[in-house]
């Protein structure tokens, strides 16, 4: 029971934040300043925020992906996909 409420809340939080790579979390990213980043969100800012076709969610991500054969996808892109562009 207790392992359970211990679970339930992490993922209660963690709902919370911006999912790494997607436009808000770059727009957060942008006002934050630049010491408080880590070296996985430089690499993420990089890789997701500088052009707008990697933006997870973005109107070309979703484009660029569903142009992709599904067999193609990972697991992440499935699920960031349904997330961001189906939803």
């Amino acid at each position: 029971m207790r392992t359970s409420l211990i679970v339930a809340i992490v993922l209660i939080l963690t709902a919370c934040a911006d999912e790494p790579g997607t436009e808000k979390w770059c727009v957060a990213k942008k006002k934050q300043p630049k010491s408080e980043w880590s070296g996985a969100d430089v690499r993420t800012f990089a890789t997701k925020c500088v052009l707008k076709s990697t933006t997870i969610g973005s109107d070309k991500w979703c484009k660029k992906l569903s142009e992709t054969p599904k067999g193609e996808w990972t697991a992440d892109d499935a699920a960031a996909f349904a997330k961001h562009c189906v939803i």
